[in-house]
């Protein structure tokens, strides 16, 4: 899967090893500059998507106030561009970069989320970071948890879909041990009635009041506007 594992670079047995992929990653970084210099106007989507492939670079190089800035820039681009899947790996890199807005980004890559159609699985991730966010014996999680599932069932096919079951399911019911010790499954479905989280049409407004108290009210765009906008 391509949202749901981090990418580590594995075998530095020795400094001289260790050397070698911070050189990697910087000549990425250059490689990306020189990139960017590159591009003339009109190139906002091109611009947003390398500016998060540096945010992710960046981080792994732990350069955080950096990969923050870059992900900021990247997500203002995106947002006019309307390249929403850009947007939301914006978001997550400004989340990642762990400043003192990491919280509030993370609530609008899950918006952005949930409301566009994009890849299910970055879906997801997003509103998996917001489980791990989220203490155990909040209903939060489980509110996460249980919308992650459903756009797994609205959106996903194939193998992606069966893979994504399966990381759900496993996120679900780690989310009912943590909120109320359920480990029988009779126990879970009783759980998962009892907390309303098999209707949308609770679940999404639930999960809307979980983002509106994370971003304190102060949302980076007019989401009015944006579902506005939105195809039938």
């Amino acid at each position: 899967m391509k949202y749901l594992k981090t990418e580590t670079i594995l075998g530095a047995e020795d400094a001289a090893d260790a050397v070698k992929p911070t050189a990697q990653l910087e000549a990425r970084l250059a490689e990306n500059g020189e990139r960017l210099a590159g591009l003339g106007e009109g190139a906002d989507v091109e611009r947003a998507a390398l500016l998060v492939e540096n945010g992710y670079v960046l981080l792994d190089l732990e350069r955080r106030e950096e990969s923050w800035g870059a992900g900021h820039e990247a997500f203002g681009l995106a947002l006019s561009a309307e390249a929403w899947e850009t947007a939301i790996q914006a978001c997550d890199v400004i989340y990642q970069s762990e400043q003192s807005d990491a919280i509030e980004a993370l609530a609008h890559a899950v918006w952005l989320s949930v409301t566009y159609p994009v890849d299910p699985e970055l879906s997801v991730a997003m509103l998996q970071h917001l489980v791990d966010e989220t203490p155990p014996k909040a209903d939060g999680a489980a509110v996460a948890a249980a919308v992650a599932r459903f756009i797994v069932d609205m959106r996903a096919e194939g193998r992606q879909r069966e893979d994504l079951l399966f990381f759900t399911a496993q996120s679900l019911g780690d989310v009912a041990r943590g909120h109320s010790q359920v480990d029988e499954q009779e126990v879970f479905d009783f759980w998962v009635e009892r907390m309303e989280l098999n209707d949308p049409s609770k679940l999404l407004p639930r999960l809307a009041q979980v983002l509106d108290v994370l971003v304190t009210g102060e949302w980076w765009f007019d989401r009015d506007a944006l579902r506005s906008r939105l195809p039938d």
